[in-house]
Protein backbone atom coordinates (compact mmCIF):
# COMPACT_ATOMS: atom_id res chain seq x y z
CA UNK A 1 0.00 0.00 0.00
CA UNK A 2 1.13 3.77 -0.64
CA UNK A 3 2.27 5.41 2.34
CA UNK A 4 3.89 9.08 2.47
CA UNK A 5 4.70 10.86 5.33
CA UNK A 6 5.05 14.71 5.80
CA UNK A 7 7.81 15.20 8.94
CA UNK A 8 7.53 19.17 9.83
CA UNK A 9 9.87 20.11 12.74
CA UNK A 10 8.21 22.13 15.76
CA UNK A 11 10.67 24.69 15.66
CA UNK A 12 8.44 27.26 14.14
CA UNK A 13 5.36 27.92 11.63
CA UNK A 14 4.51 26.24 8.87
CA UNK A 15 5.46 27.94 5.78
CA UNK A 16 4.79 27.86 2.25
CA UNK A 17 7.99 25.66 1.42
CA UNK A 18 6.20 23.16 3.75
CA UNK A 19 3.37 23.01 2.15
CA UNK A 20 4.55 21.84 -0.83
CA UNK A 21 6.15 19.33 0.47
CA UNK A 22 3.14 18.20 2.41
CA UNK A 23 0.82 18.95 -0.17
CA UNK A 24 2.84 16.37 -2.83
CA UNK A 25 2.67 13.93 -0.17
CA UNK A 26 -0.51 14.36 0.76
CA UNK A 27 -2.18 14.26 -2.76
CA UNK A 28 -0.01 11.03 -3.49
CA UNK A 29 -1.40 9.25 -0.70
CA UNK A 30 -5.08 9.75 -1.07
CA UNK A 31 -4.89 9.45 -5.09
CA UNK A 32 -3.39 6.22 -4.60
CA UNK A 33 -6.10 5.25 -1.62
CA UNK A 34 -3.33 4.79 0.84
CA UNK A 35 -1.91 5.96 3.83
CA UNK A 36 -0.47 9.99 4.57
CA UNK A 37 1.38 9.89 8.09
CA UNK A 38 2.28 13.33 10.10
CA UNK A 39 5.35 12.60 11.97
CA UNK A 40 6.26 15.37 14.15
CA UNK A 41 10.43 15.67 13.99
CA UNK A 42 10.80 16.57 17.48
CA UNK A 43 14.33 14.76 18.61
CA UNK A 44 15.70 18.19 19.48
CA UNK A 45 14.14 18.83 22.69
CA UNK A 46 15.41 22.64 23.11
CA UNK A 47 14.09 24.01 20.03
CA UNK A 48 10.67 22.15 19.78
CA UNK A 49 8.10 23.50 21.17
CA UNK A 50 4.52 22.39 21.61
CA UNK A 51 3.24 25.15 20.25
CA UNK A 52 4.30 24.93 17.07
CA UNK A 53 2.94 21.14 17.28
CA UNK A 54 -0.27 22.62 18.05
CA UNK A 55 -0.01 25.05 15.15
CA UNK A 56 1.20 22.68 12.30
CA UNK A 57 -1.53 20.43 13.12
CA UNK A 58 -3.97 23.53 13.01
CA UNK A 59 -2.69 24.52 9.94
CA UNK A 60 -3.10 21.60 7.97
CA UNK A 61 -6.47 20.95 9.44
CA UNK A 62 -7.32 24.50 8.14
CA UNK A 63 -6.01 23.48 4.69
CA UNK A 64 -7.97 19.98 4.94
CA UNK A 65 -4.46 18.31 4.81
CA UNK A 66 -6.06 15.27 7.13
CA UNK A 67 -3.43 12.64 8.00
CA UNK A 68 -4.35 8.97 9.30
CA UNK A 69 -1.92 9.30 12.00
CA UNK A 70 0.68 11.11 14.22
CA UNK A 71 4.22 9.69 14.78
CA UNK A 72 6.28 11.35 17.29
CA UNK A 73 10.11 10.96 16.79
CA UNK A 74 10.70 11.72 20.23
CA UNK A 75 9.05 8.89 21.37
CA UNK A 76 11.41 6.57 19.08
CA UNK A 77 14.32 7.03 20.72
CA UNK A 78 14.97 3.50 21.45
CA UNK A 79 14.59 1.90 18.17
CA UNK A 80 17.37 4.62 16.95
CA UNK A 81 18.98 3.23 19.22
CA UNK A 82 18.66 -0.34 18.24
CA UNK A 83 19.48 1.05 14.50
CA UNK A 84 22.63 2.91 16.18
CA UNK A 85 23.68 -0.39 17.85
CA UNK A 86 23.13 -2.60 14.36
CA UNK A 87 25.40 -0.21 12.42
CA UNK A 88 28.14 -0.44 14.87
CA UNK A 89 28.04 -4.35 15.17
CA UNK A 90 28.50 -4.18 11.38
CA UNK A 91 31.26 -1.95 11.21
CA UNK A 92 29.23 0.95 9.19
CA UNK A 93 29.30 3.59 12.09
CA UNK A 94 32.76 5.32 13.67
CA UNK A 95 33.36 7.91 16.81
CA UNK A 96 35.23 10.79 15.47
CA UNK A 97 36.37 13.56 17.81
CA UNK A 98 37.48 16.52 15.28
CA UNK A 99 36.31 20.20 16.38
CA UNK A 100 34.76 22.63 14.07
CA UNK A 101 37.66 24.42 13.48
CA UNK A 102 39.76 21.59 12.91
CA UNK A 103 37.57 20.08 10.04
CA UNK A 104 37.41 23.85 8.25
CA UNK A 105 40.84 23.79 8.18
CA UNK A 106 40.71 20.29 6.73
CA UNK A 107 38.24 21.41 4.10
CA UNK A 108 40.20 24.64 3.19
CA UNK A 109 43.22 22.08 2.60
CA UNK A 110 41.70 19.50 0.36
CA UNK A 111 40.21 22.60 -1.55
CA UNK A 112 43.38 24.07 -1.85
CA UNK A 113 44.85 20.86 -3.71
CA UNK A 114 41.78 21.01 -5.87
CA UNK A 115 39.93 18.07 -3.79
CA UNK A 116 36.38 17.71 -3.04
CA UNK A 117 36.42 18.71 0.61
CA UNK A 118 35.19 15.27 2.14
CA UNK A 119 35.91 13.73 6.01
CA UNK A 120 38.84 12.13 5.41
CA UNK A 121 38.26 9.16 7.93
CA UNK A 122 40.52 10.13 9.98
CA UNK A 123 38.83 8.82 12.92
CA UNK A 124 39.08 5.48 11.94
CA UNK A 125 42.40 5.22 12.14
CA UNK A 126 42.19 5.76 16.29
CA UNK A 127 43.37 3.42 18.84
CA UNK A 128 40.58 2.61 21.80
CA UNK A 129 43.39 4.38 23.97
CA UNK A 130 43.54 7.70 21.87
CA UNK A 131 40.11 7.44 21.82
CA UNK A 132 39.74 7.41 25.42
CA UNK A 133 41.54 10.22 25.88
CA UNK A 134 39.93 11.97 23.01
CA UNK A 135 36.66 11.70 25.27
CA UNK A 136 38.87 12.46 28.56
CA UNK A 137 39.61 15.89 26.98
CA UNK A 138 36.77 16.87 24.93
CA UNK A 139 33.83 14.94 25.15
CA UNK A 140 31.57 12.20 23.57
CA UNK A 141 32.78 12.49 19.72
CA UNK A 142 30.26 12.61 16.52
CA UNK A 143 29.01 9.00 14.89
CA UNK A 144 29.25 9.04 11.07
CA UNK A 145 28.00 6.60 8.91
CA UNK A 146 31.02 4.77 6.49
CA UNK A 147 29.63 5.46 3.01
CA UNK A 148 30.67 2.45 0.47
CA UNK A 149 32.67 4.78 -1.99
CA UNK A 150 30.60 3.99 -4.83
CA UNK A 151 27.78 5.11 -7.18
CA UNK A 152 24.60 5.64 -5.65
CA UNK A 153 22.00 5.96 -8.23
CA UNK A 154 18.05 6.21 -8.25
CA UNK A 155 15.12 7.01 -10.66
CA UNK A 156 14.15 10.37 -9.10
CA UNK A 157 10.18 10.90 -9.45
CA UNK A 158 10.80 14.86 -10.76
CA UNK A 159 14.34 14.81 -11.55
CA UNK A 160 14.73 11.35 -13.29
CA UNK A 161 17.96 9.77 -13.26
CA UNK A 162 20.33 10.49 -10.45
CA UNK A 163 23.69 9.21 -9.59
CA UNK A 164 25.91 10.39 -7.01
CA UNK A 165 29.72 9.28 -6.03
CA UNK A 166 29.65 8.30 -2.37
CA UNK A 167 32.99 9.33 -2.65
CA UNK A 168 32.46 12.97 -2.78
CA UNK A 169 30.22 13.11 -0.50
CA UNK A 170 31.64 13.16 3.25
CA UNK A 171 30.84 10.19 6.23
CA UNK A 172 27.08 11.87 7.22
CA UNK A 173 27.08 12.58 11.13
CA UNK A 174 23.77 10.83 12.57
CA UNK A 175 24.38 11.18 16.07
CA UNK A 176 25.95 14.21 17.70
CA UNK A 177 28.28 14.24 20.90
CA UNK A 178 25.60 14.84 22.83
CA UNK A 179 23.92 12.02 21.93
CA UNK A 180 20.96 14.29 20.05
CA UNK A 181 19.97 11.41 16.86
CA UNK A 182 19.97 13.79 13.89
CA UNK A 183 17.53 13.85 11.12
CA UNK A 184 19.54 11.66 8.79
CA UNK A 185 19.02 8.05 10.85
CA UNK A 186 16.21 9.27 12.37
CA UNK A 187 14.16 9.35 9.13
CA UNK A 188 15.81 6.59 7.53
CA UNK A 189 14.27 4.18 10.57
CA UNK A 190 11.03 5.66 10.55
CA UNK A 191 10.98 5.23 6.87
CA UNK A 192 11.77 1.99 6.81
CA UNK A 193 9.99 0.81 10.24
CA UNK A 194 6.21 2.99 8.92
CA UNK A 195 6.44 1.28 5.58
CA UNK A 196 6.63 4.49 3.77
CA UNK A 197 6.84 3.67 0.16
CA UNK A 198 7.15 7.87 -1.66
CA UNK A 199 9.21 10.45 -0.10
CA UNK A 200 8.49 13.55 -1.47
CA UNK A 201 11.23 16.60 -0.48
CA UNK A 202 13.17 20.02 -1.54
CA UNK A 203 15.98 19.46 -3.84
CA UNK A 204 18.15 20.51 -0.90
CA UNK A 205 17.80 17.11 0.59
CA UNK A 206 19.23 15.29 -2.74
CA UNK A 207 22.54 14.53 -1.18
CA UNK A 208 21.03 13.26 1.86
CA UNK A 209 19.07 11.35 -0.24
CA UNK A 210 22.17 9.49 -1.49
CA UNK A 211 23.30 8.74 2.01
CA UNK A 212 20.24 7.84 3.18
CA UNK A 213 19.88 4.87 0.83
CA UNK A 214 22.70 3.30 1.67
CA UNK A 215 21.48 3.44 5.33
CA UNK A 216 18.45 1.78 4.53
CA UNK A 217 20.09 -0.56 2.87
CA UNK A 218 22.45 -1.15 5.53
CA UNK A 219 19.25 -1.41 7.71
CA UNK A 220 17.95 -4.08 5.42
CA UNK A 221 14.66 -1.65 4.78
CA UNK A 222 13.47 -1.50 1.16
CA UNK A 223 14.33 1.87 -0.77
CA UNK A 224 11.03 4.09 -1.29
CA UNK A 225 10.27 6.15 -4.65
CA UNK A 226 12.24 9.79 -3.98
CA UNK A 227 11.30 12.62 -5.55
CA UNK A 228 12.64 16.08 -4.88
CA UNK A 229 11.15 19.36 -5.85
CA UNK A 230 12.33 22.20 -7.05
CA UNK A 231 12.87 25.44 -4.49
CA UNK A 232 10.61 28.46 -4.24
CA UNK A 233 12.28 31.51 -5.12
CA UNK A 234 10.06 34.72 -4.63
CA UNK A 235 8.48 36.46 -7.95
CA UNK A 236 11.78 37.70 -9.55
CA UNK A 237 13.86 35.10 -8.57
CA UNK A 238 15.11 35.88 -5.15
CA UNK A 239 15.49 33.85 -2.31
CA UNK A 240 13.42 33.32 -0.10
CA UNK A 241 15.05 31.84 2.84
CA UNK A 242 14.76 35.50 4.26
CA UNK A 243 10.92 35.98 3.57
CA UNK A 244 9.40 32.55 4.52
CA UNK A 245 9.06 33.79 8.06
CA UNK A 246 6.59 36.57 6.10
CA UNK A 247 4.74 33.46 4.10
CA UNK A 248 3.70 31.56 7.18
CA UNK A 249 0.57 29.95 6.58
CA UNK A 250 -0.82 31.27 9.64
CA UNK A 251 -0.27 34.89 7.97
CA UNK A 252 -1.76 34.08 4.77
CA UNK A 253 -4.90 32.99 6.70
CA UNK A 254 -5.01 36.02 8.52
CA UNK A 255 -4.68 38.39 5.34
CA UNK A 256 -7.90 35.97 4.13
CA UNK A 257 -6.62 33.74 2.08
CA UNK A 258 -9.30 31.15 1.30
CA UNK A 259 -7.67 27.26 1.74
CA UNK A 260 -8.53 26.41 -2.20
CA UNK A 261 -6.73 29.04 -3.52
CA UNK A 262 -3.73 28.16 -1.63
CA UNK A 263 -3.79 24.56 -2.21
CA UNK A 264 -5.18 25.30 -6.18
CA UNK A 265 -2.14 26.86 -6.72
CA UNK A 266 0.56 25.09 -4.65
CA UNK A 267 -0.51 21.82 -6.76
CA UNK A 268 0.31 23.44 -9.90
CA UNK A 269 3.10 25.84 -9.41
CA UNK A 270 6.32 24.54 -11.12
CA UNK A 271 4.34 21.42 -12.99
CA UNK A 272 4.02 21.61 -16.74
CA UNK A 273 0.02 21.90 -16.35
CA UNK A 274 -1.88 25.61 -15.69
CA UNK A 275 -3.04 26.75 -12.38
CA UNK A 276 -6.37 25.90 -12.24
CA UNK A 277 -8.89 27.38 -9.39
CA UNK A 278 -10.34 24.15 -8.12
CA UNK A 279 -13.79 23.75 -5.89
CA UNK A 280 -12.91 20.65 -3.81
CA UNK A 281 -9.98 18.32 -2.67
CA UNK A 282 -10.93 15.26 -4.92
CA UNK A 283 -10.06 17.62 -8.10
CA UNK A 284 -6.97 18.49 -6.89
CA UNK A 285 -6.49 14.50 -5.82
CA UNK A 286 -7.23 13.56 -9.30
CA UNK A 287 -5.39 15.62 -11.24
CA UNK A 288 -2.25 15.06 -9.46
CA UNK A 289 0.95 14.27 -11.32
CA UNK A 290 3.86 14.15 -9.82
CA UNK A 291 5.83 13.75 -13.04
CA UNK A 292 4.59 16.65 -14.22
CA UNK A 293 6.92 18.52 -11.92
CA UNK A 294 9.88 20.60 -13.29
CA UNK A 295 13.41 20.47 -11.77
CA UNK A 296 13.97 24.69 -12.22
CA UNK A 297 13.40 27.13 -9.27
CA UNK A 298 10.20 27.97 -9.04
CA UNK A 299 8.60 31.39 -8.70
CA UNK A 300 6.23 31.95 -6.17
CA UNK A 301 4.26 35.50 -5.42
CA UNK A 302 1.88 35.71 -2.75
CA UNK A 303 -0.06 38.53 -4.74
CA UNK A 304 -1.23 35.57 -6.88
CA UNK A 305 -3.47 34.46 -4.11
CA UNK A 306 -5.49 37.21 -4.02
CA UNK A 307 -7.58 36.84 -7.59
CA UNK A 308 -8.27 32.82 -6.49
CA UNK A 309 -9.33 33.62 -3.33
CA UNK A 310 -11.78 36.37 -4.99
CA UNK A 311 -12.94 34.26 -7.50
CA UNK A 312 -13.96 31.44 -4.76
CA UNK A 313 -15.77 34.19 -2.68
CA UNK A 314 -17.47 35.26 -5.55
CA UNK A 315 -19.12 32.07 -6.45
CA UNK A 316 -19.84 31.54 -3.11
CA UNK A 317 -23.66 31.56 -1.58
CA UNK A 318 -25.12 34.11 1.44
CA UNK A 319 -25.14 30.55 3.73
CA UNK A 320 -21.23 30.33 3.97
CA UNK A 321 -20.55 33.53 4.99
CA UNK A 322 -23.91 34.07 6.98
CA UNK A 323 -21.68 33.94 10.38
CA UNK A 324 -18.77 36.53 9.09
CA UNK A 325 -21.96 39.11 7.65
CA UNK A 326 -23.72 38.84 11.31
CA UNK A 327 -20.74 39.15 13.46
CA UNK A 328 -20.06 42.87 11.38
CA UNK A 329 -23.38 43.84 12.61
CA UNK A 330 -25.34 43.76 9.52
CA UNK A 331 -29.06 42.93 10.57
CA UNK A 332 -30.74 39.93 10.15
CA UNK A 333 -32.94 41.42 6.91
CA UNK A 334 -30.10 43.00 4.85
CA UNK A 335 -27.73 40.95 5.19
CA UNK A 336 -28.70 38.14 2.70
CA UNK A 337 -28.65 41.69 0.33
CA UNK A 338 -25.56 42.79 1.75
CA UNK A 339 -23.75 39.45 0.48
CA UNK A 340 -25.32 40.04 -2.69
CA UNK A 341 -24.25 43.52 -3.59
CA UNK A 342 -20.70 43.30 -2.37
CA UNK A 343 -19.43 39.94 -2.83
CA UNK A 344 -18.06 40.83 -6.67
CA UNK A 345 -16.47 43.84 -5.25
CA UNK A 346 -14.32 42.09 -2.93
CA UNK A 347 -10.65 40.36 -2.63
CA UNK A 348 -10.90 38.90 0.61
CA UNK A 349 -13.75 38.46 3.12
CA UNK A 350 -11.59 41.10 5.12
CA UNK A 351 -12.83 43.56 2.60
CA UNK A 352 -16.32 42.96 4.00
CA UNK A 353 -15.79 45.53 7.28
CA UNK A 354 -15.26 48.06 4.91
CA UNK A 355 -18.30 48.14 2.40
CA UNK A 356 -20.56 47.24 5.54
CA UNK A 357 -18.92 50.39 7.38
CA UNK A 358 -19.34 52.48 4.73
CA UNK A 359 -23.47 51.18 4.28
CA UNK A 360 -23.54 51.86 7.62
CA UNK A 361 -22.03 55.06 8.51
CA UNK A 362 -22.02 56.81 5.00
CA UNK A 363 -18.65 58.03 2.94
CA UNK A 364 -16.59 60.76 3.12
CA UNK A 365 -17.70 61.91 -0.58
CA UNK A 366 -15.27 62.18 -3.50
CA UNK A 367 -16.99 65.19 -5.30
CA UNK A 368 -14.54 67.01 -8.23
CA UNK A 369 -14.37 71.02 -8.19
CA UNK A 370 -15.87 71.20 -11.42
CA UNK A 371 -18.98 68.73 -10.21
CA UNK A 372 -20.14 70.54 -7.08
CA UNK A 373 -22.71 72.27 -7.96
CA UNK A 374 -23.85 69.53 -10.29
CA UNK A 375 -23.53 66.71 -7.22
CA UNK A 376 -25.59 69.89 -4.76
CA UNK A 377 -28.29 69.85 -7.16
CA UNK A 378 -28.71 66.41 -7.28
CA UNK A 379 -28.60 65.85 -3.39
CA UNK A 380 -31.25 68.22 -3.46
CA UNK A 381 -33.43 66.26 -5.62
CA UNK A 382 -33.27 63.02 -3.67
CA UNK A 383 -36.05 61.78 -1.43
CA UNK A 384 -35.38 60.23 1.71
CA UNK A 385 -34.88 56.73 2.77
CA UNK A 386 -35.77 54.27 3.24
CA UNK A 387 -34.73 53.61 -0.63
CA UNK A 388 -35.95 50.23 -2.51
CA UNK A 389 -34.28 48.60 -5.85
CA UNK A 390 -35.62 51.23 -7.98
CA UNK A 391 -34.65 54.08 -6.05
CA UNK A 392 -31.40 54.88 -7.86
CA UNK A 393 -33.14 55.05 -11.11
CA UNK A 394 -36.06 56.91 -10.35
CA UNK A 395 -33.63 59.54 -8.74
CA UNK A 396 -30.50 59.36 -11.70
CA UNK A 397 -33.77 59.89 -14.08
CA UNK A 398 -34.55 63.58 -12.37
CA UNK A 399 -31.65 64.63 -12.05
CA UNK A 400 -31.27 64.06 -16.42
CA UNK A 401 -33.87 66.04 -16.45
CA UNK A 402 -33.23 68.73 -14.18
CA UNK A 403 -29.75 69.13 -15.23
CA UNK A 404 -29.02 67.53 -19.07
CA UNK A 405 -26.54 65.39 -18.13
CA UNK A 406 -26.34 62.14 -19.25
CA UNK A 407 -23.87 58.79 -19.34
CA UNK A 408 -20.68 58.82 -17.16
CA UNK A 409 -20.85 62.67 -16.22
CA UNK A 410 -24.33 61.87 -14.65
CA UNK A 411 -23.57 58.41 -13.05
CA UNK A 412 -19.76 58.92 -12.14
CA UNK A 413 -19.97 61.90 -9.60
CA UNK A 414 -23.21 60.77 -7.70
CA UNK A 415 -21.44 57.30 -7.48
CA UNK A 416 -18.52 58.97 -6.08
CA UNK A 417 -20.62 61.30 -3.70
CA UNK A 418 -22.63 58.39 -2.77
CA UNK A 419 -19.72 55.65 -1.59
CA UNK A 420 -16.19 58.15 -2.17
CA UNK A 421 -15.22 55.43 -4.62
CA UNK A 422 -15.46 55.53 -8.52
CA UNK A 423 -16.12 51.97 -8.94
CA UNK A 424 -17.92 49.82 -6.98
CA UNK A 425 -21.55 47.34 -7.29
CA UNK A 426 -24.24 48.59 -8.96
CA UNK A 427 -25.81 51.72 -7.61
CA UNK A 428 -29.24 50.79 -7.85
CA UNK A 429 -28.69 47.60 -5.58
CA UNK A 430 -26.58 49.17 -3.81
CA UNK A 431 -28.43 52.47 -2.79
CA UNK A 432 -31.16 50.24 -0.24
CA UNK A 433 -27.89 49.39 1.93
CA UNK A 434 -26.94 52.85 2.44
CA UNK A 435 -28.12 54.11 6.05
CA UNK A 436 -26.73 57.32 6.17
CA UNK A 437 -25.57 59.82 3.44
CA UNK A 438 -23.23 62.43 4.23
CA UNK A 439 -23.51 63.94 1.13
CA UNK A 440 -26.72 65.62 1.65
CA UNK A 441 -26.19 66.78 4.80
Amino acid sequence: MTTTRFAPSPTGYLHVGNLRTALMNFLIARKAGGTFILRIDDTDPERSKEEYVDAIKEDLEWLGLTWDRVERQSHRLDRYAAAADRLREMGRFYEAFETPTELDLKRKKQLNMGRPPVYDRAALSLTEEEKERLRAERGNGVWRFKLDHERIEWEDGILGPVSIDAASVSDPVLIRGDGLVLYTLASVVDDTEMGVTHVVRGSDHVTNTATQIQIIEALGGTVPSFAHHSLLTGPQGESLSKRLGTLALRDLRAHGVEPMALLSLMARLGSADPVELRSEMTELIEGFDIARFGSAPTKFDMHDLFPLTARILHARPFSDVAGEIAALGVPDDQAPRFWEVTRENITTLKDLESWWRMCRDGAEPDIDDEDRDFVADAMALLPEGPYDDDSWNRWTAEVKNATGRKGRALFMPLRKALTGQAHGPDMGRLLPLLQRIRAKE
